[in-house]
């Protein structure tokens, strides 16, 4: 099993949206300045959690996107799945044929460490994740980064 950049960027996407939702609408411009996603990558994902009703738009001035329910009942294992990831660690996708058609000696070792990962991931939610202290210090030291590239951009085109 190997977790994509797709999906590590759709979760980081997503609880960039948790942990600034109280801030309304987030453009997909900030989430990517903050994470370090390109917007076009961004704008490919959430076409993805829209519609897997993930995340919903909000369209005018002081548009973007909101979650489209609260964040303790949006899993981990949910958004991985909204942009078509698996956490399957066979080579067969579960389907028992990775032996020239037939079971291999390991395949059931691999689909109970499937369904173990799978297990683990729904049952953290995006609501478990903001909780954590190490996360929200995070957040706050990445906002911090951020307005203090705003205001550095802002004093420099004042004098320019």
């Amino acid at each position: 099993m190997r977790l994509t950049t797709k999906g590590r960027y759709a979760v980081t996407a997503m609880l960039d949206l948790a942990l600034n939702e109280a801030r309304g609408p987030i453009r997909l411009a900030a989430i990517s300045e903050r994470q370090g996603i390109s917007l076009s990558y961004l704008e490919q994902l959430f076409a993805h959690l829209r519609r897997q009703d993930l995340v919903r738009s909000v369209r005018g001035p002081g548009g973007g996107y909101r979650l489209k329910r609260e964040p303790d009942a949006i899993s981990v294992a949910e958004v991985i799945a909204a942009v078509n990831e698996d956490t399957d660690a066979t080579r067969c996708g579960g389907k028992g044929d990775c032996h020239d058609g037939d079971t291999c000696l390991t395949h059931h070792l691999w689909m109970d460490l499937s369904e173990g990962i799978k297990s683990f991931l729904t049952d953290i939610s995006l609501a478990d994740l903001v909780a954590r202290r190490e996360i929200r210090d995070i957040s706050e030291k990445q906002i911090m980064r951020n307005q203090a590239k705003d205001e550095l951009a802002g004093i420099l085109v004042r004098t320019a």
